[in-house]
């Protein structure tokens, strides 16, 4: 019995760690911190959120897309060599990454070198989770918030 009560506190207090974000939220949180640089416009044209910015790219998709393809951006060196991993963007790396994007590439990259483009920071992980949740309700057929899209043979 006393194993079993430990490991329900574990649980409790590992609770938070799990939480999933908070799409409305996010959508503020992008909308005071994000619009600046970024823009969320589907393949239409229709402006979704933000302010038609261009400095960063287009975050329509983003979740579930590999990092570093958004069509006719120009990505640093970095972002396409950790794009070229395989690696497609979900909660966990996104939340890492909006955190400290240098930061994060250096880590994942191995490379104490690496820089990211981005240097804006989202440092409340709650409020990056919540972006993400935002995110992914913009989620494409390409890939979905956690797993990538099949692989085409």
């Amino acid at each position: 019995m006393k194993i079993l009560g430990l490991v329900a506190a574990m649980t409790a207090l590992a609770a938070p760690a799990f939480a999933e974000g908070d799409a409305a939220n996010g959508e503020s949180v992008f909308g005071r911190q994000c619009v600046a640089c970024h823009v969320v416009q589907n393949d239409a044209g229709d402006l979704l959120a933000g302010r038609n910015a261009k400095v960063g790219p287009n975050l329509f998709g983003v979740i579930g897309r590999q990092p570093g393809t958004y069509p006719d951006f120009k990505y640093g060196a970095d972002m396409i060599a950790y794009g070229e991993t395989g690696v497609v963007w979900g909660e966990e790396n996104f939340v890492k990454y909006v955190q400290n994007p240098t930061a994060f590439l250096r880590e994942v990259l191995n490379n104490p070198r690496a820089r990211a483009k981005m240097a804006f920071q989202l440092r409340n992980e709650q409020d990056a989770m919540d972006v993400y949740a935002f995110l992914a309700t913009f989620a494409t057929e390409g890939g979905t918030p956690t797993e990538p899209a099949p692989a085409s043979n």
